[in-house]
């Protein structure tokens, strides 16, 4: 069984910002492998289970806020007895451009608040990741910029991008991790 996790905050508010991009995306995936998925409540998270490539999935969206996401993904992990290697989050990256991606087998939080309780709730950093870009405004404090909403030009590029990632996630179910970071990380343009 995979546990793929995509980070964001819960409420209407947020919908739509640069931090919920993991929500935004699993959303998008779902939708255009035509799944008509039923969401279900549990410790505090929202998740769907899937059959892809003969294997049991979990999609699930986090419903605590961006730097409490590690206790609802630890009970996940805990309860449906989840491997660190089968376990896959995504998130937004500050230092990746919009329209880019990194595939990650493991390493630090990289700042990210999200990553951070995931690595101290699971006391463990070898998790696999997939980083979007969202830039970086030096002008804007942090906070502002990935709780603020993307510009057109934006949203027109993250579009493309996700079409790609629908390719990058089925390959996810099929190849092992090294093959798929080979195949498909590239450098910022």
């Amino acid at each position: 069984m995979k546990l793929v996790v995509g980070l964001g905050n819960p409420g209407k508010e947020y919908e739509g910002t640069r931090h919920n991009i993991g929500f935004s995306f699993i959303d998008f995936y779902l939708k255009k492998k035509n799944m008509n998925v039923t969401w279900k409540s549990k410790f505090q998270g929202l998740y769907c289970e899937v059959f892809l490539s003969g294997e049991k999935v979990l999609f699930l969206k986090p419903q605590a806020y961006m730097n409490l996401s590690g206790t609802v993904v630890e009970q996940f992990v805990r309860f449906f007895k989840i491997g660190m290697n089968d376990i896959l989050i995504i998130s937004d990256d500050l230092d990746l451009h919009v329209g880019n991606f990194k595939l990650k087998d493991k390493g630090s939080c990289g700042g990210h608040n999200g990553l951070r309780n995931i690595e101290a709730c699971l006391h463990n950093q070898e998790y696999k990741r997939l980083k979007i870009g969202i830039s970086k405004d030096k002008s804007k404090d942090v906070k502002d910029y990935v709780l603020g909403k993307f510009s057109k030009e934006e949203t027109d590029a993250l579009q493309s991008l996700f079409l790609q990632l629908v390719s990058v996630m089925d390959d996810y179910f099929r190849l092992d991790f090294l093959s798929l970071m080979n195949q498909y990380n590239r450098k910022n343009r």
